[in-house]
């Protein structure tokens, strides 16, 4: 079943997914050769309370950090730890924070410098993507056409793996909701998509191989090739008006512009 939001409803998710875009913008200042997962996720568990909210992904179904942090050929859910970082490391890092009982939910790819040019091209393509989805976000499409533009364009421009098993969402009250939202698909197909729908755009891209497999600790997803995997994520509502993006990347890029370990896209 789809929830749809009211507007005033939708002022309250965007008020979530800025905490969320803030939350991310300090740990992309915090960002730095010899820090650790740990001391980041703690960083910004104090940042979201300090703000009045509480970690969306904290306890969500047992897991146990504040972000998900997934590394080179880390996918997504990958739990913070005491690994150190080093100026070769790819960095994911996907937030989520409840406040005024609707959920935020977002997610950002960091390069330290040393990455080489071919990942930086991954992220680059994979950013571009989830903007091109995002403009399919108008009354009258359908889910289809947002998987599509985000399929199309990456397998256009390399042949990167399109990662299958995991999926954008709805988002409210709850932090999964209906519609999935697919990175791959079919113009003119799946759900229509109508005023008041708030959905979670995340393209998850491999560099190699779109097969994903699931670690150890039951929660990391990798690539099974061992190459990186790129992952960004917006909120988005469709408005009678066309879409409106309700998280903001832009704190967190004038945050990266200041830091100068890690690679701005």
């Amino acid at each position: 079943m789809v929830f749809y939001k009211t507007d005033e409803e939708i002022e309250l998710l965007r008020e979530s997914n800025i905490l969320v875009s803030k939350t991310l913008a300090h740990v992309a200042g915090l960002l730095k050769v010899g820090i650790t997962g740990k001391i980041i996720d703690k960083a910004a568990e104090e940042f979201i309370r300090d703000h009045g909210g509480v970690p969306g992904f904290k306890g969500y179904r047992g897991f146990p950090a504040t972000l998900c942090l997934s590394k080179n050929s880390e996918v997504v859910h990958g739990i913070p730890d005491d690994h150190v970082f080093t100026e070769n490391d790819l960095l994911s890092v996907d937030c989520g924070v409840i406040l005024n009982g609707f959920y935020g939910d977002s997610a950002y790819s960091f390069a330290f410098k040393n990455v080489p040019e071919e990942v930086h091209e991954l992220m680059r393509v994979t950013k571009k993507a989830l903007y091109l989805g995002i403009e399919k976000c108008v009354p009258g499409n359908r889910i289809g056409d947002i998987s599509f533009a985000i399929q199309h364009f990456c397998e256009r421009e390399n042949p990167y793996g399109i990662v299958r098993e995991l999926v954008g969402h709805g988002i409210g009250r709850n932090l999964h909701e209906d519609p999935e939202v697919p990175n791959f698909g079919q113009k003119g197909k799946g759900p229509m998509l109508k005023s008041g729908m708030v959905i979670a755009i995340e393209p998850m891209v491999n560099l190699g191989d779109r097969r994903v497999k699931q670690g150890n600790d039951g929660w990391t997803i990798l690539t099974r090739d061992s190459k990186p995997s790129v992952h960004f994520e917006h909120s988005v509502a469709v408005r009678d008006f066309g879409y409106d993006i309700l998280s903001d990347h832009s704190y967190i890029e004038i945050s990266m512009k200041n830091n100068s370990e890690i690679h701005f896209i």
